[in-house]
């Protein structure tokens, strides 16, 4: 009987030795819900295939509330290994000395960083073309429109959207048909602002959108800018246009049938189509015909995946094998086409091609289309502003003054200029 006993402790403390050897991976995320669940999913599949690591997901809140857990974090000398930035916040990480890891280093010799798209992982490498952090969740914005509620107010569910005229002709027939919500937005800021910029290849900043410089002063107040957003003031005065948010609140309102035009993030399309119960499709963002001849480019958002300091080797090779894994074709295609997220790299963008999901979902490749049609310019690479979160709260709130008719689109961009602008300045002194 003895010997069975110290037989049996012996299997249980051999077959125990692999899980005590793995070496654990802190990953902080900010997403929930369908995305929080397809997060889960990859780091399981990543843990299953191999024994050496496991990776620890835990969601830390919102954006800006995952970064803020990151640099008390560090701070505190408890950083995670992997920790999820929105690209507003990239300038802050680049200027966090000491505090992160350039993932090209991370990955080592031999690590390929041309296999990425340009225009996703240019937002997040350094002047000399190396990557900082690795694109994860990159999206664009898009058009989502629910093609019921326009055949019920007599409209053709193809009727042409390509530009923001002829979006305004399409809202007035919806309010005359009754439609209590003609259109409806996610992230205006970014959305109405940022990339209304870059699509019409306008500065929103000085210096290179910032990418120059942190001497960078924004410059978003011009007629083109002051066009669009009193267009939707004047939208929104008549009914045609309902805010409901900062984030995306306005997603509740087009998935329940509410809403018929809707400008969100591909990235929509996970919510989108698990919820809407109508038929919907996907069309380019508008531009305006009276500012430019055709589209230049939309920039992304999301965020990207940063490598904190002060980890053991071991854990960076773990890093690097994860960061692998997450760059690898066949899981970036299931992404992208599970999430509406942009595919990192060629590779995915063409697996999911031969697999047919472009076929068979239309629309889906319209995202990828927006951003690698045309060549970045120095307007719509990107922005690369420091303090942005706080920026954007500035712009949020102006903008809300126009939507309540509080004031016009320039009395509210010229404010959030002067505002704003003080807050680039206490960066770069603080960047020195």
């Amino acid at each position: 009987m003895k010997l069975s006993q110290t037989l049996l402790a012996s299997v249980v403390l051999l077959s125990a030795a692999p899980a005590m050897a793995q070496t654990e991976i802190e990953f902080w995320h900010a997403f929930t819900g369908r995305l929080g669940e397809l997060v889960a999913e990859q780091v399981e599949t990543f843990n299953t295939s191999q024994d050496d690591y496991t990776v620890v997901a835990t969601h830390k809140g919102n954006y800006s509330e995952t970064l803020n857990a990151g640099i008390a974090a560090f701070r505190a000398g408890e950083q995670p290994d992997i920790l999820m930035v929105f690209e507003v916040g990239t300038a802050t990480m680049m200027a966090a000395k000491g505090a992160v890891k350039p993932v090209f280093e991370v990955m080592g010799e031999g690590f390929d960083q041309s296999q990425y798209i340009g225009a996703v992982k240019g937002y997040y490498t350094s002047a000399d073309g190396n990557m900082l952090s690795l694109p994860f969740n990159s999206s664009t914005p898009v058009l989502w429109v629910n093609r019921d509620k326009l055949k019920e107010a007599g409209i053709d569910p193809d009727v042409d959207l390509s530009t923001w005229e002829q979006v305004g002709e399409v809202l007035t027939q919806l309010k005359d048909a009754g439609v209590s919500c003609p259109m409806t937005t996610a992230w205006q800021s970014w959305i109405h602002l940022e990339n209304l910029s870059a699509y019409h290849n306008i500065p929103f900043a000085s210096e290179g959108n910032g990418f120059g410089s942190t001497k960078t002063e924004l410059v978003f107040n011009s007629p083109a800018q002051v066009k669009h957003v009193q267009a939707m003031g004047d939208w929104a005065k008549d009914g045609k246009f309902l805010y409901a948010g900062r984030r995306n609140e306005g997603g509740a309102n087009f998935r329940g049938g509410e809403c018929a035009l809707f400008t969100e993030s591909s990235a929509g399309y996970a919510g989108i189509k698990a919820e809407a119960q109508f038929d919907f499709g996907v069309r380019p963002l508008p531009y305006w015909a009276e500012l430019a001849d055709g589209p230049q480019n939309t920039i992304i958002g999301g965020a990207s995946l940063w490598v904190m300091e002060g980890q053991t080797d071991e854990e960076y090779a773990g890093v690097a094998k994860f960061l692998e894994f997450l760059s690898s074709p066949e899981i970036q295609a299931k992404w992208h086409q599970d999430t509406g997220y942009l595919p990192i790299t060629a590779a995915a963008a063409d697996l999911t091609r031969e697999q047919g999901f472009y076929e068979s979902s239309p629309g889906t490749d319209i995202a990828v289309k927006q951003m690698t049609t045309n060549e970045p310019t120095e307007n719509s690479k990107g922005l690369r502003l420091g303090s942005f979160d706080q920026i954007r709260t500035i712009i949020d709130e102006e903008l809300e003054a126009v939507w309540a008719g509080d004031k016009s689109a320039q009395e509210a961009l010229d404010s959030a200029v002067e505002r704003g602008n003080p807050l680039l300045r206490r960066f770069e002194q603080s960047s020195r």
